[in-house]
Protein backbone atom coordinates (compact mmCIF):
# COMPACT_ATOMS: atom_id res chain seq x y z
CA UNK A 1 0.00 0.00 0.00
CA UNK A 2 1.37 3.32 -0.82
CA UNK A 3 2.15 6.11 1.80
CA UNK A 4 -0.15 8.53 -0.77
CA UNK A 5 -3.10 6.02 -0.37
CA UNK A 6 -2.77 5.15 2.95
CA UNK A 7 -2.92 8.41 3.97
CA UNK A 8 -5.83 9.31 2.18
CA UNK A 9 -7.37 5.79 3.23
CA UNK A 10 -7.84 6.99 6.68
CA UNK A 11 -8.86 10.35 5.83
CA UNK A 12 -12.12 8.97 4.38
CA UNK A 13 -11.96 5.85 7.34
CA UNK A 14 -11.07 8.00 10.08
CA UNK A 15 -12.73 11.73 9.31
CA UNK A 16 -10.10 13.93 10.99
CA UNK A 17 -7.15 12.29 10.65
CA UNK A 18 -5.77 13.52 7.49
CA UNK A 19 -3.21 15.33 9.36
CA UNK A 20 -2.23 12.59 11.59
CA UNK A 21 -2.37 9.43 9.17
CA UNK A 22 1.31 9.97 8.75
CA UNK A 23 2.01 8.66 11.69
CA UNK A 24 -0.32 5.69 11.22
CA UNK A 25 1.04 4.69 8.10
CA UNK A 26 4.85 5.64 7.48
CA UNK A 27 5.30 1.79 8.42
CA UNK A 28 4.94 1.14 4.87
CA UNK A 29 5.44 3.74 2.49
CA UNK A 30 5.60 3.54 -0.79
CA UNK A 31 6.06 0.24 -3.21
CA UNK A 32 4.87 2.24 -6.28
CA UNK A 33 6.40 5.51 -6.21
CA UNK A 34 8.87 7.41 -4.45
CA UNK A 35 7.62 8.60 -1.62
CA UNK A 36 8.01 12.61 -0.98
CA UNK A 37 10.56 13.65 1.69
CA UNK A 38 8.14 14.21 4.36
CA UNK A 39 7.58 10.51 3.99
CA UNK A 40 10.23 8.99 4.60
CA UNK A 41 10.96 5.49 4.84
CA UNK A 42 12.96 3.69 7.05
CA UNK A 43 16.78 3.75 6.09
CA UNK A 44 17.33 2.05 3.27
CA UNK A 45 20.36 1.84 0.67
CA UNK A 46 19.66 2.10 -2.75
CA UNK A 47 20.04 0.82 -5.99
CA UNK A 48 19.92 2.77 -9.55
CA UNK A 49 18.08 0.14 -11.03
CA UNK A 50 17.27 -3.57 -10.32
CA UNK A 51 20.33 -4.93 -11.96
CA UNK A 52 22.80 -2.83 -10.50
CA UNK A 53 23.13 -2.54 -6.75
CA UNK A 54 26.10 -0.51 -5.43
CA UNK A 55 26.04 -0.18 -1.88
CA UNK A 56 26.27 3.06 -0.41
CA UNK A 57 29.33 3.83 2.05
CA UNK A 58 29.69 7.28 4.62
CA UNK A 59 31.51 9.73 2.42
CA UNK A 60 35.22 11.07 3.51
CA UNK A 61 33.59 14.75 4.35
CA UNK A 62 32.86 14.23 8.32
CA UNK A 63 31.11 17.95 8.59
CA UNK A 64 28.81 16.44 6.13
CA UNK A 65 27.55 12.80 6.58
CA UNK A 66 25.17 12.65 3.79
CA UNK A 67 26.11 13.46 0.33
CA UNK A 68 25.51 12.51 -3.31
CA UNK A 69 27.71 12.65 -6.43
CA UNK A 70 26.79 15.47 -8.69
CA UNK A 71 24.65 13.90 -11.47
CA UNK A 72 22.36 12.00 -8.37
CA UNK A 73 22.79 15.71 -6.25
CA UNK A 74 20.95 17.48 -9.83
CA UNK A 75 18.47 14.97 -10.18
CA UNK A 76 17.64 14.80 -5.86
CA UNK A 77 17.39 18.81 -5.91
CA UNK A 78 15.16 18.31 -8.85
CA UNK A 79 12.94 15.79 -7.90
CA UNK A 80 12.76 17.27 -4.70
CA UNK A 81 11.39 20.46 -5.78
CA UNK A 82 8.48 18.28 -7.75
CA UNK A 83 7.61 16.76 -4.83
CA UNK A 84 7.06 19.94 -2.58
CA UNK A 85 5.05 21.33 -5.44
CA UNK A 86 2.92 18.59 -5.40
CA UNK A 87 2.43 17.94 -2.00
CA UNK A 88 1.62 21.51 -0.68
CA UNK A 89 -0.46 21.91 -4.10
CA UNK A 90 -2.43 18.77 -4.03
CA UNK A 91 -3.29 19.90 -0.53
CA UNK A 92 -4.52 23.23 -1.44
CA UNK A 93 -6.43 21.58 -4.63
CA UNK A 94 -7.98 19.31 -1.73
CA UNK A 95 -9.57 22.19 0.03
CA UNK A 96 -9.73 24.34 -2.93
CA UNK A 97 -12.23 21.66 -4.55
CA UNK A 98 -14.55 21.35 -1.44
CA UNK A 99 -15.17 24.25 -1.14
CA UNK A 100 -16.21 24.50 -5.36
CA UNK A 101 -18.91 22.19 -3.98
CA UNK A 102 -20.22 23.88 -1.58
CA UNK A 103 -20.03 27.27 -3.77
CA UNK A 104 -21.40 25.52 -7.16
CA UNK A 105 -24.72 23.60 -5.28
CA UNK A 106 -22.82 20.26 -6.12
CA UNK A 107 -23.05 18.90 -2.85
CA UNK A 108 -26.82 19.97 -2.12
CA UNK A 109 -27.49 18.72 -5.71
CA UNK A 110 -25.53 15.70 -5.35
CA UNK A 111 -27.38 15.31 -1.94
CA UNK A 112 -31.06 16.21 -4.01
CA UNK A 113 -30.04 13.47 -6.68
CA UNK A 114 -29.83 10.68 -3.71
CA UNK A 115 -32.81 11.79 -2.42
CA UNK A 116 -34.81 11.54 -5.48
CA UNK A 117 -33.18 8.13 -6.16
CA UNK A 118 -34.18 6.21 -2.91
CA UNK A 119 -36.45 6.86 -0.24
CA UNK A 120 -34.76 4.90 3.01
CA UNK A 121 -32.41 7.88 4.64
CA UNK A 122 -29.63 5.83 5.09
CA UNK A 123 -29.70 3.99 1.79
CA UNK A 124 -29.52 8.09 0.10
CA UNK A 125 -26.90 8.42 3.10
CA UNK A 126 -24.28 5.48 1.55
CA UNK A 127 -25.17 6.80 -1.95
CA UNK A 128 -23.94 10.40 -1.31
CA UNK A 129 -21.25 9.37 0.36
CA UNK A 130 -19.93 6.56 -2.01
CA UNK A 131 -20.82 9.42 -4.75
CA UNK A 132 -18.56 11.95 -2.89
CA UNK A 133 -15.63 9.72 -2.00
CA UNK A 134 -15.39 8.64 -5.64
CA UNK A 135 -15.78 12.67 -6.80
CA UNK A 136 -12.91 13.65 -4.31
CA UNK A 137 -10.73 10.85 -5.44
CA UNK A 138 -11.09 11.46 -9.16
CA UNK A 139 -10.35 15.11 -8.08
CA UNK A 140 -6.97 14.11 -6.90
CA UNK A 141 -6.12 11.61 -9.67
CA UNK A 142 -4.04 14.62 -11.66
CA UNK A 143 -1.98 14.98 -8.50
CA UNK A 144 -1.27 10.78 -7.94
CA UNK A 145 -0.64 10.31 -12.08
CA UNK A 146 2.01 13.47 -12.34
CA UNK A 147 3.87 11.75 -9.13
CA UNK A 148 3.79 7.87 -10.53
CA UNK A 149 4.89 9.75 -14.08
CA UNK A 150 8.12 11.72 -12.30
CA UNK A 151 8.89 8.15 -10.03
CA UNK A 152 8.89 6.87 -13.49
CA UNK A 153 11.06 9.02 -15.05
CA UNK A 154 13.66 9.14 -12.44
CA UNK A 155 14.00 5.45 -12.09
CA UNK A 156 12.45 5.28 -8.80
CA UNK A 157 9.08 2.95 -9.56
CA UNK A 158 9.01 0.16 -12.33
CA UNK A 159 5.30 -0.27 -11.56
CA UNK A 160 3.61 -0.30 -15.16
CA UNK A 161 0.86 2.34 -15.94
CA UNK A 162 -1.71 -1.10 -15.94
CA UNK A 163 -0.29 -2.12 -12.46
CA UNK A 164 -0.35 1.30 -10.90
CA UNK A 165 -4.30 1.91 -11.86
CA UNK A 166 -5.11 -1.76 -10.55
CA UNK A 167 -3.58 0.00 -7.16
CA UNK A 168 -5.60 3.12 -7.22
CA UNK A 169 -8.55 1.18 -8.15
CA UNK A 170 -7.94 -1.17 -5.27
CA UNK A 171 -7.60 1.96 -2.74
CA UNK A 172 -10.76 3.20 -4.28
CA UNK A 173 -12.70 0.01 -3.53
CA UNK A 174 -11.58 0.64 0.12
CA UNK A 175 -12.51 3.57 0.42
CA UNK A 176 -16.05 3.12 -0.69
CA UNK A 177 -16.26 -0.13 1.65
CA UNK A 178 -14.88 1.34 4.73
CA UNK A 179 -15.07 5.10 4.23
CA UNK A 180 -18.54 5.42 2.99
CA UNK A 181 -20.40 3.78 6.55
CA UNK A 182 -17.89 5.72 8.41
CA UNK A 183 -18.78 8.60 6.95
CA UNK A 184 -22.40 7.34 7.08
CA UNK A 185 -22.04 7.36 10.81
CA UNK A 186 -20.43 10.72 11.51
CA UNK A 187 -23.13 12.49 9.89
CA UNK A 188 -25.70 10.30 11.96
CA UNK A 189 -23.81 11.40 15.23
CA UNK A 190 -23.90 15.11 14.29
CA UNK A 191 -27.61 14.57 13.22
CA UNK A 192 -28.33 13.28 16.25
CA UNK A 193 -26.70 15.50 19.14
CA UNK A 194 -26.55 18.68 17.19
CA UNK A 195 -24.87 20.58 19.86
CA UNK A 196 -22.47 18.72 21.03
CA UNK A 197 -22.10 16.67 17.90
CA UNK A 198 -17.82 16.86 18.00
CA UNK A 199 -17.82 15.57 21.21
CA UNK A 200 -19.17 12.58 19.97
CA UNK A 201 -17.65 12.71 16.60
CA UNK A 202 -13.89 12.86 19.17
CA UNK A 203 -15.38 9.53 21.14
CA UNK A 204 -16.59 7.44 17.81
CA UNK A 205 -12.67 8.32 16.08
CA UNK A 206 -10.43 6.71 19.18
CA UNK A 207 -11.47 3.12 19.06
CA UNK A 208 -11.05 3.65 15.09
CA UNK A 209 -7.64 4.68 15.53
CA UNK A 210 -6.58 1.55 17.22
CA UNK A 211 -8.09 -0.54 14.89
CA UNK A 212 -6.66 1.33 11.81
CA UNK A 213 -3.37 0.56 13.22
CA UNK A 214 -4.12 -3.00 14.16
CA UNK A 215 -5.71 -4.03 10.03
CA UNK A 216 -2.59 -2.10 8.45
CA UNK A 217 -0.97 -5.58 8.09
CA UNK A 218 -3.89 -7.46 6.88
CA UNK A 219 -4.86 -4.95 4.29
CA UNK A 220 -1.18 -5.03 2.83
CA UNK A 221 -1.77 -8.26 0.54
CA UNK A 222 -4.26 -6.23 -1.13
CA UNK A 223 -1.46 -4.87 -2.43
CA UNK A 224 1.35 -6.26 -2.48
CA UNK A 225 2.60 -10.40 -2.41
CA UNK A 226 4.33 -11.79 0.65
CA UNK A 227 6.23 -14.73 1.51
CA UNK A 228 8.00 -16.17 4.70
CA UNK A 229 11.46 -14.68 5.21
CA UNK A 230 12.25 -18.15 6.14
CA UNK A 231 11.99 -19.50 2.89
CA UNK A 232 14.63 -17.23 0.89
CA UNK A 233 16.67 -16.22 3.85
CA UNK A 234 16.87 -17.98 6.79
CA UNK A 235 20.42 -16.41 7.12
CA UNK A 236 19.11 -13.07 8.20
CA UNK A 237 16.01 -14.41 10.37
CA UNK A 238 18.64 -15.55 12.54
CA UNK A 239 19.91 -12.46 12.62
CA UNK A 240 17.03 -10.53 13.22
CA UNK A 241 16.25 -12.99 16.04
CA UNK A 242 19.48 -11.23 17.78
CA UNK A 243 18.13 -7.71 17.60
CA UNK A 244 14.73 -9.45 18.97
CA UNK A 245 16.14 -11.03 21.75
CA UNK A 246 18.50 -7.67 22.52
CA UNK A 247 15.54 -5.46 21.96
CA UNK A 248 12.44 -7.67 23.47
CA UNK A 249 10.24 -7.17 20.82
CA UNK A 250 8.85 -10.67 20.69
CA UNK A 251 8.67 -11.11 17.32
CA UNK A 252 9.09 -14.61 16.29
CA UNK A 253 10.08 -15.77 13.01
CA UNK A 254 6.78 -17.09 11.20
CA UNK A 255 5.74 -13.62 11.80
CA UNK A 256 8.59 -11.99 9.56
CA UNK A 257 8.11 -11.63 5.33
CA UNK A 258 9.74 -10.88 2.51
CA UNK A 259 7.66 -8.43 0.17
CA UNK A 260 8.23 -8.55 -3.34
CA UNK A 261 8.28 -5.20 -3.80
CA UNK A 262 11.08 -5.22 -6.59
CA UNK A 263 7.66 -5.84 -9.03
CA UNK A 264 6.80 -1.85 -8.49
CA UNK A 265 9.98 -0.68 -7.32
CA UNK A 266 13.76 0.16 -7.28
CA UNK A 267 13.53 1.56 -4.09
CA UNK A 268 14.66 -0.80 -0.34
CA UNK A 269 12.99 -0.66 2.63
CA UNK A 270 12.11 -2.57 5.72
CA UNK A 271 9.92 -2.29 8.39
CA UNK A 272 7.50 -3.27 11.50
CA UNK A 273 3.40 -2.68 11.84
CA UNK A 274 1.00 -3.91 13.42
CA UNK A 275 -0.26 -4.07 16.81
CA UNK A 276 -0.74 -7.18 19.28
CA UNK A 277 -1.67 -10.24 16.94
CA UNK A 278 -1.00 -8.71 14.03
CA UNK A 279 2.75 -7.38 14.79
CA UNK A 280 5.07 -8.41 12.21
CA UNK A 281 8.41 -7.48 10.41
CA UNK A 282 8.58 -6.66 6.73
CA UNK A 283 11.80 -7.04 4.85
CA UNK A 284 11.56 -6.23 0.98
CA UNK A 285 13.33 -8.23 -1.47
CA UNK A 286 15.11 -5.68 -3.47
CA UNK A 287 16.57 -5.35 0.08
CA UNK A 288 17.31 -8.24 1.38
CA UNK A 289 20.63 -9.65 -0.23
CA UNK A 290 21.71 -6.54 -1.63
CA UNK A 291 22.87 -4.98 1.03
CA UNK A 292 24.88 -5.39 3.95
CA UNK A 293 23.04 -7.64 6.64
CA UNK A 294 24.04 -4.90 9.34
CA UNK A 295 22.16 -1.86 7.91
CA UNK A 296 18.98 -4.53 7.66
CA UNK A 297 19.42 -4.75 11.33
CA UNK A 298 20.32 -1.17 11.96
CA UNK A 299 16.59 -0.76 10.11
CA UNK A 300 14.77 -3.26 12.21
CA UNK A 301 16.26 -1.37 15.53
CA UNK A 302 15.24 1.76 14.62
CA UNK A 303 11.68 0.34 13.84
CA UNK A 304 11.91 -1.83 16.56
CA UNK A 305 12.41 1.50 18.89
CA UNK A 306 8.74 2.34 18.13
CA UNK A 307 7.45 -0.47 20.04
CA UNK A 308 9.73 -0.54 22.89
CA UNK A 309 9.51 3.38 23.61
CA UNK A 310 5.71 2.86 23.23
CA UNK A 311 5.54 5.27 20.22
CA UNK A 312 1.80 3.78 18.91
CA UNK A 313 0.15 4.50 22.21
CA UNK A 314 2.09 8.00 22.84
CA UNK A 315 0.86 8.90 19.36
CA UNK A 316 -2.56 7.56 19.90
CA UNK A 317 -2.77 9.25 23.46
CA UNK A 318 -1.52 12.60 21.55
CA UNK A 319 -3.58 12.62 18.23
CA UNK A 320 -6.50 11.66 20.92
CA UNK A 321 -5.82 14.76 22.78
CA UNK A 322 -4.99 16.51 19.32
CA UNK A 323 -8.68 15.66 17.84
CA UNK A 324 -10.52 16.86 20.44
CA UNK A 325 -9.24 20.64 20.34
CA UNK A 326 -9.04 19.61 16.17
CA UNK A 327 -12.92 18.86 16.04
CA UNK A 328 -13.81 21.45 18.30
CA UNK A 329 -12.46 24.24 16.61
CA UNK A 330 -13.81 22.76 13.35
CA UNK A 331 -17.14 22.66 14.45
CA UNK A 332 -17.06 26.10 15.65
CA UNK A 333 -15.76 27.38 11.90
CA UNK A 334 -18.31 25.35 10.50
CA UNK A 335 -21.07 26.77 12.32
CA UNK A 336 -19.71 30.19 11.36
CA UNK A 337 -19.71 29.09 7.50
CA UNK A 338 -22.79 27.57 7.88
CA UNK A 339 -24.66 30.84 8.98
CA UNK A 340 -22.57 32.54 6.53
CA UNK A 341 -23.12 31.07 4.01
CA UNK A 342 -25.95 28.13 4.24
CA UNK A 343 -28.43 29.74 2.12
CA UNK A 344 -25.98 30.23 -0.96
CA UNK A 345 -24.98 27.10 -0.59
CA UNK A 346 -28.45 25.78 -0.24
CA UNK A 347 -27.17 23.85 2.80
CA UNK A 348 -31.34 23.27 4.00
CA UNK A 349 -31.76 22.26 7.73
CA UNK A 350 -33.42 19.20 9.39
CA UNK A 351 -35.66 19.19 11.75
CA UNK A 352 -33.19 20.04 14.63
CA UNK A 353 -32.60 23.38 12.87
CA UNK A 354 -28.78 22.46 11.53
CA UNK A 355 -27.67 22.57 8.58
CA UNK A 356 -24.22 21.05 8.99
CA UNK A 357 -26.41 17.45 10.02
CA UNK A 358 -27.62 17.51 6.58
CA UNK A 359 -25.49 15.80 3.42
CA UNK A 360 -24.21 19.02 1.81
CA UNK A 361 -23.96 20.51 5.15
CA UNK A 362 -21.94 17.49 6.30
CA UNK A 363 -19.42 18.83 3.14
CA UNK A 364 -19.31 22.24 5.85
CA UNK A 365 -17.46 20.16 8.50
CA UNK A 366 -15.27 17.95 6.54
CA UNK A 367 -14.00 21.41 4.92
CA UNK A 368 -13.39 22.75 7.98
CA UNK A 369 -11.69 19.97 9.59
CA UNK A 370 -9.46 20.07 6.45
CA UNK A 371 -8.64 23.38 7.06
CA UNK A 372 -7.65 22.86 10.54
CA UNK A 373 -5.93 19.53 10.04
CA UNK A 374 -3.64 21.50 7.19
CA UNK A 375 -2.83 24.47 9.22
CA UNK A 376 -1.84 21.60 12.03
CA UNK A 377 0.80 20.01 9.31
CA UNK A 378 3.81 21.37 11.57
CA UNK A 379 2.74 20.45 14.56
CA UNK A 380 1.86 17.13 13.72
CA UNK A 381 5.24 16.19 11.92
CA UNK A 382 7.14 18.03 14.83
CA UNK A 383 5.41 15.61 16.98
CA UNK A 384 6.39 12.61 14.64
CA UNK A 385 10.21 13.83 14.09
CA UNK A 386 10.88 13.75 17.85
CA UNK A 387 9.67 9.74 17.90
CA UNK A 388 11.72 9.33 15.10
CA UNK A 389 15.03 10.61 16.16
CA UNK A 390 14.38 8.53 19.19
CA UNK A 391 13.87 5.72 16.84
CA UNK A 392 17.10 6.35 15.20
CA UNK A 393 18.75 6.64 18.14
CA UNK A 394 17.44 3.10 19.94
CA UNK A 395 18.14 1.56 16.10
CA UNK A 396 21.99 2.56 16.56
CA UNK A 397 22.10 1.44 20.12
CA UNK A 398 20.33 -1.63 19.59
CA UNK A 399 22.72 -3.17 16.78
CA UNK A 400 25.75 -2.55 19.48
CA UNK A 401 27.83 -5.24 20.10
CA UNK A 402 25.96 -6.98 17.12
CA UNK A 403 27.36 -5.35 14.03
CA UNK A 404 31.07 -4.01 14.19
CA UNK A 405 30.18 -0.37 14.01
CA UNK A 406 26.73 0.63 14.77
CA UNK A 407 28.37 4.25 13.90
CA UNK A 408 29.73 3.40 10.13
CA UNK A 409 26.29 1.36 10.06
CA UNK A 410 24.19 3.95 10.58
CA UNK A 411 25.19 6.46 8.18
CA UNK A 412 26.03 4.14 5.47
CA UNK A 413 22.39 3.03 5.88
CA UNK A 414 21.08 6.89 6.01
CA UNK A 415 23.39 7.87 2.72
CA UNK A 416 22.15 4.89 1.17
CA UNK A 417 18.20 5.80 1.84
CA UNK A 418 19.07 9.24 0.42
CA UNK A 419 20.62 7.58 -2.82
CA UNK A 420 17.48 5.46 -2.74
CA UNK A 421 14.78 7.92 -2.56
CA UNK A 422 16.73 10.95 -4.14
CA UNK A 423 16.42 12.80 -0.96
CA UNK A 424 18.14 16.51 -1.45
CA UNK A 425 20.61 17.03 1.05
CA UNK A 426 20.17 20.57 1.65
CA UNK A 427 16.27 20.96 1.83
CA UNK A 428 14.89 24.39 2.65
CA UNK A 429 14.37 25.15 6.70
CA UNK A 430 10.38 25.64 5.66
CA UNK A 431 10.08 22.70 4.03
CA UNK A 432 11.47 20.31 6.18
CA UNK A 433 9.75 22.19 8.79
CA UNK A 434 5.97 21.92 7.34
CA UNK A 435 6.36 19.24 5.13
CA UNK A 436 9.08 16.16 6.78
CA UNK A 437 7.60 13.96 9.35
CA UNK A 438 10.93 12.51 9.86
CA UNK A 439 14.40 14.60 10.46
CA UNK A 440 16.01 14.68 7.10
CA UNK A 441 18.66 12.58 5.87
CA UNK A 442 21.14 15.24 6.28
CA UNK A 443 20.45 15.69 9.83
CA UNK A 444 19.68 12.35 10.57
CA UNK A 445 23.17 10.65 8.99
CA UNK A 446 24.70 13.80 10.85
CA UNK A 447 23.64 12.47 13.96
CA UNK A 448 24.56 8.97 13.60
CA UNK A 449 28.09 9.53 12.74
CA UNK A 450 28.79 11.95 16.05
CA UNK A 451 26.72 9.24 18.60
CA UNK A 452 28.81 7.05 19.93
CA UNK A 453 27.88 7.13 23.72
CA UNK A 454 30.32 4.17 24.34
CA UNK A 455 33.23 5.85 23.88
CA UNK A 456 35.65 5.91 27.12
CA UNK A 457 33.17 3.30 29.22
CA UNK A 458 29.88 4.99 28.88
CA UNK A 459 26.56 3.21 27.69
CA UNK A 460 23.58 4.82 25.68
CA UNK A 461 20.23 6.44 26.71
CA UNK A 462 18.41 3.18 26.74
CA UNK A 463 21.05 0.26 26.62
CA UNK A 464 23.44 -0.17 30.02
CA UNK A 465 25.90 -1.77 27.79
Amino acid sequence: MTFARCRRLAFFFVLPLAFLATHLCAVQPSPAQAPSAQAQPAPAPSVSSPSAAPVATAPANPQQAYTLPPDKLAKAVALSRIRNILDISGSLWGLAFLWLLLATHAAAGLANWAERLLRRRWLQGLLFFAAFLLITSLASLPFDIIGHHYSQSYGISVQSWGSWAGDQSKALGLSLLIGTPVLLLFNWIVRRWPRRYWLGLWLATLPLLVLTIFVSPLLEPIFNKFEPLTKSNPALVTELEQVVARTGTNIPPDRMFLMKASLKTNGLNAYVSGIGATKRIVVWDTTAGRIPDDEILFIFGHESGHYVLHHIPQILAGTALALFFVFWAAAGFAGWLARRFGSRWELGELGNGTPLASRSGFVVLLFTISVVSFLLTPASNTFSRHFEHQADVYGQEAVHGIVADPQKTAVAAFNALGNAWLEDPNPSPFIEFWEYNHPSVKTRANFALHYDPWANGGHGQFFSK
